[in-house]
């Protein structure tokens, strides 16, 4: 029987080509007659271009930006013929900020500067066409560090630039000068369909991740409200409530404002890596498909990669199976998503073993549950 690997990222510890190829391994432990079939993915978070490029090809660009933090940091991207790649969370992901340092202080001025740098670089290096991965950012500043670094920076009543960061936008008038993409078609892939501002906007669901408390959270919700205006004005409509502008801290609403069209990123690398492809076979064979991540919890349940697996597992009858650093998430609510069974290596391995080793209990996880499926 083939047996499709299909995991994303898992957080900080595993990327999906080493959380695909550790469970791969444990299930071959196991079950040495199935054909495994590793096929890493990624939504439009972190390994979105390692993921792309393992499939595609092409050629992998790299550049120091400024990070979230103001520091450079080695930001990279993609190019395949005249598209180009971009995963904002290399220029501004949380991996760039050390965990003592996601503070209240930290999340209000954490800027998206350095996606606006791979953007422009992108475009100098001929691309027509630029994907923009959205997830995995420090940021919630809606954006306007990438506008300014391509040109049209926010400025207060006077006309004096702003400095970088989410808080300060509460004091923007407008944007002044326009950004440098003439000629660009730019893509937004995401996977969360949060509004800008409100309940279930960008700073009220991510902020806290990235270290804002209750009064930046809704310090920082009335800045992007203030910031809604001004990319009004650039996009010639109202985007604070179009799916995905709360994306990646509001750099969704800018892309938005920029032009851009939002796509799932689950389901472009899924047609890209060919996912379907795989899963067709599986069917042949009663298969079954594997997938997983750092922590299957509420958030796997709104369109992230998992569900995007799972449905297509179910369109074709196979079962499908979550192996997971963590599981929070009921027996139910995944047999909705079309889940069949999901293991935790914390539950299952225990918390400081699957720390001190993620690659090795993965794959003892794998090991314990092929059996259970596998006809081998």
């Amino acid at each position: 029987m083939r047996i499709v690997v299909a995991p994303d990222s898992f957080g900080g510890t595993l990327s999906a080509r080493e959380a695909a190829e550790a469970i791969a391994e444990g299930w071959r432990r196991a079950a040495p007659h199935d054909d495994v079939r590793p096929v890493p993915l990624a939504d439009g978070g972190t390994g979105f271009t390692e993921v792309l490029h393992s499939a595609l090809g092409g050629a992998v660009h790299t550049r120091e930006v400024i990070g979230p933090l103001g520091d450079p940091v080695p930001g990279s991207w993609l190019q395949v013929g005249d598209t180009a790649y971009l995963e904002c969370a290399s220029a501004c992901g949380l991996h760039h900020v050390p965990r003592a340092d996601r503070t209240p202080g930290v999340a209000r001025s954490a800027t998206t500067h350095g996606v606006g740098e791979l953007l422009a670089a992108a475009r100098d290096a001929g691309a027509r066409r630029i994907v923009v991965g959205l997830g995995g950012s420090a940021t919630t500043d809606g954006g306007a560090g990438m506008l300014a670094a391509l040109g049209a920076a926010p400025v207060d009543d006077d006309g004096l630039p702003l400095p970088e960061g989410g808080a300060v936008l509460a004091q923007c008038a407008r944007l002044d000068g326009v950004p440098a993409l003439a000629g660009i078609e730019l893509v937004a892939a995401s996977d969360v369909d949060n509004p800008l501002v409100g309940p279930h906007g960008a700073a009220e669901v991510f902020g806290p991740q990235k270290g804002a408390d209750a009064a930046t959270v809704r310090e920082l919700d009335r800045a992007l409200e203030v910031f809604a205006g001004p990319l009004a004005e650039l996009a010639g409509r109202d985007v604070r409530d179009d799916p995905s502008a709360g994306a990646a801290g509001g750099l969704g609403a800018a892309l938005l404002a920029l032009g851009a069209r939002v796509e799932s990123g689950a389901g472009l690398v899924r047609e890209l890596v060919g996912l379907d492809a795989e899963l067709d076979a599986a069917a042949t064979s009663g298969g079954l498909a594997v997938t997983g991540e750092g922590s299957f919890d509420w958030q796997s349940l709104r369109g992230k990669l998992i569900t995007a697996v799972a449905r297509g597992a179910a369109d074709r009858g196979l079962p499908c199976v979550v192996l997971a650093g963590q599981v929070s998430v009921g027996r139910r609510e995944a047999g909705v998503a079309g889940v069949d069974a999901a293991h935790g290596v914390a539950e299952e391995l225990g918390l400081e073993a699957s720390m001190a080793d993620p690659a090795g209990t993965l794959a003892e996880l794998a090991a314990r549950v092929a059996p259970r499926w596998s006809r081998g």
